[in-house]
């Protein structure tokens, strides 16, 4: 077959990013489309694929403001021309499963989620921008929000990356589909003795509203205890100005960084409700518990008990009551790493080249063995 893999952007590696990579090794001939492409930031095992961009990536500074490009997105979509492709994989959560597929090709969207500034997250989007942003944006979101309903229908199989966003697809679009968790590179990760288990507590992520770091300094604010946080973004500046003496902001940081924290913290802070959260998986590789807001894909990664703990309202007191559950109770770090396995990058290409072989068998089917409409359609065949 001839493959074809839709990237909304690769500007990064992030989680998306991952998956395409995986995505790259499961079919190693395949090409990739994209709207904007930075060589320098990308990955060798993508950057060996043949890479073809649409015209968002000739418009000025599109690199690096890309998403002010959203409302041409959907027409550079339709613009790329996909004859010829057995196979279309799309890979959402911006606009990429939009495109038009040729006749006899199977489209299967790989969906991180629904486009959150649209549909789940409109209002906290809107309320975070500046205000030509939020003049705008009810009229813009409803012409792409009626595009991406419309393009749906564009997509044979859908793929959902949790179960949260496998009901995100069926409320928003009406559409079922089959979950398979994002590939986690669980084995880049180390669990240490308990001697070599610091005294302070880890958040990682993007430091934007609806995560939530906030809630986390304050929490620690309050307890006096030590909190390291890693990760940058449009919060990171307030955050290091609310942070006490106790909490140490430190910005990006390198892997190498990032692994040496996972492992030696007491255990995760994780405030925020995302789709999947690789995040939560890579401190639970390295052996350490996680503290979780009890909504979206935490719930399906922590075990209550066992690799962690919940806590059901996103505030300071809930996020200290929790800690204190957790400093109570004796969890294996052993255990809590096997689980994490649960959701490696192996796992994960095994469950989509099985799933993607069944979805594909009419395609790869020799002729002689494909049926025929009256065949396939036993009412027709007592006619004929």
């Amino acid at each position: 077959m001839k493959v074809a893999i839709v990237h909304y952007w690769l500007v990064g590696m992030r989680g998306g990013e991952k998956v395409i990579e995986a995505l790259c090794r499961i079919y190693p001939e395949a090409d990739i489309f994209t709207h904007v492409y930075a060589p320098e930031a990308i990955s060798d095992a993508i950057k060996r694929h043949r890479i073809e961009t649409s015209f968002i990536n000739r418009l000025p500074r599109a690199k690096r403001f890309y998403q002010k490009y959203l409302p041409l997105m959907p027409l550079a979509l339709e613009q790329l021309d996909l004859r010829g492709y057995d196979l279309i994989i799309s890979s959402e959560s911006g606009p990429a499963k939009g495109i038009i597929p040729p006749p006899g090709s199977i489209h299967v969207c790989y969906c991180h989620s629904p486009m959150r500034y649209i549909w789940n997250m409109f209002h906290e989007y809107r309320n975070r921008s500046g205000f030509i942003t939020r003049a705008i944006m009810p009229v813009l979101a409803h012409y792409i929000r009626n595009w991406d309903a419309v393009s749906a229908n564009r997509v044979d199989h859908y793929i959902a990356n949790s179960e949260t966003v496998a009901a995100r697809l069926q409320r928003y679009y009406r559409r079922k589909s089959h979950v398979i968790y994002p590939p986690v590179d669980v084995d880049s990760f180390e669990v240490l003795p308990d001697d070599q288990i610091g005294d302070y507590y880890l958040m990682v992520g993007e430091l934007v509203g609806y995560k939530r770091p906030e809630l986390a300094v304050q929490a620690f604010n309050a307890t006096g205890q030590k909190l390291v946080i890693i990760g940058g973004g449009e919060m990171l500046a307030e955050l290091r100005r609310i942070a006490k003496p106790n909490v140490t902001v430190l910005g990006p940081q390198p892997f190498s960084a990032l692994k040496h924290h996972y492992s030696r913290c007491r255990a995760l802070i994780f405030p925020g409700e995302e789709d999947f959260g690789i995040v939560p998986v890579e401190a639970m590789a390295s052996g350490r518990p996680v503290i979780a807001f009890r909504r979206g894909g935490a719930t399906e990664t922590v075990i209550d008990g066992v690799t962690g703990v919940f806590f059901d309202e996103q505030s300071v007191e809930a996020i200290i009551d929790a800690k204190q559950r957790l400093n109570a109770l004796t969890l294996k770090p052993a255990i809590i790493a096997a689980h994490a396995r649960n959701f490696s990058t192996r796992v994960f290409e095994s469950q989509m080249k099985q799933h993607l072989a069944s979805l594909c068998a009419p395609i790869a089917a020799p002729e002689s063995a494909r049926l025929s409409l009256a065949e396939r359609t036993p009412a027709l065949a007592a006619k004929v």
